[in-house]
């Protein structure tokens, strides 16, 4: 059984169509991404798929449930953590992962044996009296993961669990989505961090509400990206007009690319010859595409 099966979701609010004929499945235990820029339609289908919101139409099966009940099966099964932070500033650590367990009602001889083997899981080492709005933000997640897992569901969606966290704090978050993974769970995360989305099985990229590519890392580079790239720094003083110069004969796009530049070549011997040309003041190097480059040729390139 698919974890997630989902056959031309759409929803729409009013004359505004949010999500767009989706068609997609998760295979269980696997790492699925989202990847799109704001308003792409990621976390409106993650509602959707959460029991959340009620899709205008299409086939949604989460966990092998239907929206038949309004949702409530599926709520059951699945964890959620949302991109805002949704645990309560004024409780503490311990009041906040009681009041969790309580809304799922879990019983306190489950609850708190399940709380202490979770936060031995994400390493938690700050007193559980503690109060939320006193951690910083790296723990604040960590507590809601815990909270967000007490119920032991098959599914977790993550919707930007790592925003506005330093990139130490990212890395050792993905290491537990990576650890949930090999025990089975099924991992549903969007992000708009490359970096992150390089960790996924596979990702959906989205734009306009639709999916516009999905498969692995890897193959999505291959895919958008099958002609040769190089990547260039000039190392002294740069020429006027040498952009225009590649693109008028060499190379198909150049983009910057921090203080270097992708260079996307179309004719292999007009790239030699500029090369030539500006032998001394030019390094270049062929590199593989990044997810960044996948990103800006089919979403942002889509929008231009």
């Amino acid at each position: 059984m698919k974890a997630v099966d989902v056959e031309n979701l759409t929803v729409r609010f009013g004359p505004f169509t949010a999500v767009d004929g989706l068609s997609f499945d998760v295979a269980p235990g696997e790492i699925f991404g989202f990847l799109g820029a704001n308003g792409a339609g990621k976390t409106t289908t993650i509602r959707v798929l959460t029991g959340l919101l009620a899709p205008t139409s299409g086939t949604v099966r989460v966990a092998g449930l239907t929206f038949d009940d309004g949702g409530r099966a599926i709520k059951s099964r699945v964890g959620y953590m949302s991109q805002r932070f949704t645990l309560y500033n004024d409780l503490s650590v311990s009041e906040n992962l009681s009041f969790a367990a309580g809304l799922r009602k879990i019983p306190p001889s489950i609850s708190v044996e399940r709380t202490e083997r979770l936060l031995n899981f994400v390493k938690f080492d700050q007193p559980l009296t503690t109060l939320v709005r006193n951690l910083p933000g790296g723990l604040k997640q960590e507590v809601s993961l815990v909270a967000a897992l007490l119920h032991d569901p098959e599914i977790v969606f993550l919707d930007e669990p790592t925003a506005g966290v330093s990139p130490s704090v990212r890395a050792r978050f993905w290491a537990l989505i990576r650890a949930l993974a090999k025990e089975g769970k099924t991992i549903f995360v969007s992000t708009h961090y490359m970096d992150e989305a390089e960790e996924c099985g596979r990702i959906a990229l989205m734009r306009a509400g639709r999916i516009i590519a999905l498969d692995t890392p890897a193959e999505l580079k291959t895919q958008a990206f099958p002609e040769r790239m190089v990547e260039i720094q000039w190392t002294h003083t740069v020429p006027e007009g040498w952009r225009e110069a590649l693109l008028s004969g060499a190379a198909s796009s150049v983009v910057p690319y921090g203080l270097h530049h992708h260079v996307l070549l179309k004719d292999v011997g007009a790239w030699d010859r500029f090369v030539s040309a500006q032998s001394g003041r030019l390094a270049a190097r062929d590199i593989r595409p990044s997810l960044e480059d996948v990103f800006i040729r089919l979403v942002e390139g889509a929008e231009r």
